[in-house]
């Protein structure tokens, strides 16, 4: 193929919550090195805009020096302005350049992103690499776009939506992230409050998709309501190849339901074989009711490297859990908190405010339990209609949305009001939630002077990025 790809990693703001971090583009990584590997001989770049500080201007400069004959990009729900002017710079430089864009977002927002936005020529629905892959194909060969499965496109002014592609039944077969075209990039990959601003910070992916079906979550839907995931071994491998060949030390887990029952002693074993396990830093996410049933498996993990656990406990009401269709019980979560704290293992509890029904007394409850689980961090969220949720489709019918600003779903703006807040009100909560946690000077110089190295960082870092001042700014 005679081809030029170009991956694009668009300028964007990452999430201040969590601090100061530039994460490796993983899934540009990912899907890169399938194309690589079934494309051989294609020319292929990826540009991290954020790792390489490039604004606006200079990614038209650089895309303007590749000369590329096609870009792809790929983003969530506030992100996907930036991804649309990703394809309208392109199409700047050069108009015959073809622009595609997948992810979450765009795969549940097909018909109205290829309205909205005319300078995106293909969407790749769901899963991306075969998709990517036959897309490719088809347009080097000038074959029969209406038989590529899975995209989405405009033909005669008419936005056409081909037939879905079946998901890849054995995620083994997908080759290691791409890390060798970001090479000289990996050294400004970190995440300072989880691992120290010098640690070296790489994302990896075990497994895809979720069995459960949450209201506010798009995963589970996007996946096709299943877990699939690779095998421990290739995990293990993963993570040892990572390490000595890029030195990767803190290993973010992508996948959104570690489902420790199903793998957590398989993975445990093959990583104990592994001399890397003394030096890496795991973190991932569970469900409270997973850790709760299996803590056992807990102090398996912490022995191979897991040191920082994130989980949704979302809120202390076992109606709504029940609504949210969260399949956990509240004690799950007094229990998981116990576990990761007889353990060492650092805990991170997530919370949402602004159900339909929430008022300033069932906020301050939900306080008052977050401090009692007592969990390292909590991460307080404002319930999000994401295109893809169930969520969406039943506010969207009780006209709830209020803000239709995708760059705002971020989790840190209010999008709706309750019954009895409004808008503005809910975004006040949301920061009454982050003061009341970590406002308190006599809590804040107990945390900063904790015998605990990672709690005083956090605590020390979170205070350096004025987290709370930028709640209230919101306001």
């Amino acid at each position: 193929m005679n081809s030029k790809i170009l991956f694009i990693e668009p300028p964007r703001n990452f999430w201040f919550v969590m601090g100061e971090y530039l994460p490796p583009p993983s899934a540009l990584l990912i899907l890169a090195a399938y194309v690589e590997r079934e494309l051989p001989g294609i020319d292929i770049d990826i540009v991290d805009c954020q790792a390489d500080q490039l604004d606006w201007k200079g990614l038209e400069r650089y895309i303007e020096s590749v000369n590329p004959s096609i870009v792809i990009t790929s983003g969530f729900t506030t992100n996907a302005y930036t991804c649309a002017r990703t394809c309208e710079i392109a199409k700047t430089v050069n108009k015959d350049i073809v622009t595609i864009v997948g992810g979450i977002h765009f795969s549940f927002t097909p018909e109205e992103s290829l309205q909205s936005f005319p300078e995106i020529d293909y969407i790749v629905r769901g899963e991306g690499e075969l998709t990517v892959v036959d897309l490719f194909k088809t347009l080097e060969n000038k074959g029969k776009i209406s038989e590529v499965k899975g995209i989405s496109y405009r033909k005669n002014s008419k936005i056409v939506h081909n037939p879905g592609r079946p998901l890849i039944q054995n995620l083994d077969i997908l080759p290691y992230p791409a890390y060798h075209l970001v090479e000289e990039k990996l050294r400004r990959y970190h995440f300072t409050m989880m691992a120290g601003r010098n640690t070296r910070y790489m994302i990896l992916e075990g497994a895809r998709g979720c069995d459960h079906q949450c209201t506010f979550c798009t995963q589970w839907n996007h996946w096709g309501s299943r877990w699939r995931t690779k095998s421990a071994k290739r995990i293990a491998d993963e993570i040892e190849f990572l390490h000595e060949t890029y030195g990767g030390v803190f290993f973010w887990f992508a996948d959104d339901h570690m489902k420790l029952s199903s793998r957590g002693n398989q993975l445990y074993e093959e990583l104990r074989q592994k001399q890397c396990k003394d030096d890496v830093m795991l973190f991932f996410q569970a469900r409270i009711d997973d850790i709760a049933r299996h803590p056992d498996l807990i102090t398996k993990l912490r022995k191979v490297g897991t040191y920082w656990i994130l989980c949704g406990v979302e809120t202390d009401s076992q109606e709504l859990l029940n609504e949210y269709k969260k399949g956990v019980k509240t004690q799950d979560a007094y229990q998981a908190m116990k576990i990761m704290s007889q353990n060492d293992i650092f805990s991170q509890a997530t919370f949402v405010i602004g159900a339909r029904r929430d008022t300033h007394e069932s906020i301050e409850r939900l306080r008052e339990y977050s401090h009692e689980l007592t969990p390292d961090l909590a991460i307080y969220t404002a319930l999000t209609p994401f295109p893809g949720t169930i969520y969406y489709e039943t506010a969207k019918k009780n006209g709830w949305i209020e803000d239709t600003n995708y760059a705002n779903y971020d989790m840190a703006h209010a999008i709706m009001s309750t019954e009895s807040l409004t808008k503005k009100e809910v975004q006040e909560e949301l920061w009454n939630c982050y003061r009341s946690f970590y406002g308190s000077i006599t809590k804040n110089i107990t945390r900063v002077l904790s015998k605990n190295n990672r709690k005083r960082i956090v605590y020390r870092h979170m205070a350096g990025q004025y987290v709370l001042e930028k709640f209230r700014r919101l306001i």
